[in-house]
């Protein structure tokens, strides 16, 4: 019934199956209490009172956080102010024709008909 070719077909099989669980077991278990240090997971998450960004235009604004909203000098002859957009965000600033998103160290300025403007502090 079976004969030389099935024992070395089921062989070959027994030894893959065999070497294929081998690779998919771990002894390494992850820890799940490593949590990155406190400052980094505090620049990520707070925005400064007040920081100064250098612009990919080569200019420069500032940016007072207020909590609900930001009061952004240098993109124009007049301070504007943005509320929070949603009013429970802490990173998204909007209202019509400006837009500013603050992650990191980063800053997304748009207005409405322009290029989005990058800046980094």
């Amino acid at each position: 019934m079976f004969g030389p070719r099935h024992l070395v077909r089921f062989s070959s099989l027994s030894i893959a199956a065999a070497g294929i669980s081998a690779c998919t077991t771990s002894s390494i278990t992850p820890k799940a209490d490593i949590q990155p240090p406190a400052a980094v997971a505090e620049e990520v998450t707070t925005q400064p009172a007040t920081a100064t960004y250098s612009c990919a235009d080569g200019g420069m604004i500032t940016v007072e956080n207020l909590g609900s909203s930001v009061r952004i000098l240098g993109a124009g002859d007049e301070p504007i102010e943005l509320p929070a957009s949603p009013a429970s965000q802490r990173t998204r600033y909007g209202e019509q024709p400006y837009a500013i998103v603050l992650e990191g160290r980063d800053a997304l300025f748009m207005k409405n008909g322009e290029e989005p403007l990058t800046c980094t502090r």
